[in-house]
């Protein structure tokens, strides 16, 4: 189905950047199955499916590149708790992008992960806000096309880098702690403004 939809289409760069999560912190359990199975079908599906149907037509022309949007969420903190199908899903991509890096480059074919921390969009309320940490989308997409063609994993906007420096100083159990009580905050927040309810936890 993927390959009839691109027939005909001459793809040199391939980005797959779609990426969801749950609507806020919650435990896996609390997950809608209708949600959880999006998730998975958008975060690794989808990409996996479109990247395999461009790469013969990149090998024809022996040359091209595939751009896969990971995120920080499964490499540098060492868990991301409540948010747990979202940096997994993440962590695949990641993967996935230096198996098919390693497979096609003798071929022409780059591939990269880009790996951002926060960008100000609306996927995680609180993030939505662009500072010196957080760019705009506009920001983050000319450091991100600035990138492609060097490394495997990287992260392009340079303030990111300079966080995930910091942030790897940290021991694990600090890291894990704050996080999860950061999340908790989070999730009780939303449920709070929204009136959700839940098991007690």
């Amino acid at each position: 189905m993927v390959e009839e939809g691109i027939k005909g289409l001459d793809v040199g760069i391939l980005i797959n950047n779609a990426g969801i999560g749950p609507p806020y912190p919650m435990f896996i359990h609390e997950v809608e199955s209708e949600v959880l199975e999006s998730i998975l079908r958008v975060n690794m599906d989808a990409a996996t499916w479109i990247t395999r149907a461009v790469i013969p037509g990149m090998l024809q022309k022996k040359k091209g590149a595939i751009v896969n949007i990971g995120s920080a969420a499964s490499m540098v903190l060492p868990a991301l708790p409540l948010c747990t199908l979202y940096a997994s899903t993440k962590a695949y991509l990641e993967m996935f992008s230096r198996c098919i890096g390693l497979e096609y480059e003798q071929h022409g074919i780059d591939v990269q992960c880009q790996v951002p921390l926060f960008v100000a969009t609306k996927m995680l309320r609180g993030f939505n806000v662009a500072s010196l940490f957080t760019p705009s989308p506009e920001m983050y997409s000319k450091a991100s096309i600035r990138c492609i063609g060097y490394e495997h994993v990287c992260t392009p906007y340079w303030l990111h880098s300079v966080q995930w420096l910091l942030i790897q100083r940290l021991p694990d159990a600090l890291l894990n702690w704050s996080t999860f009580k950061l999340f908790l905050k989070m999730r009780k927040r939303t449920m709070e403004q929204y009136k959700v309810s839940s098991v007690n936890h």
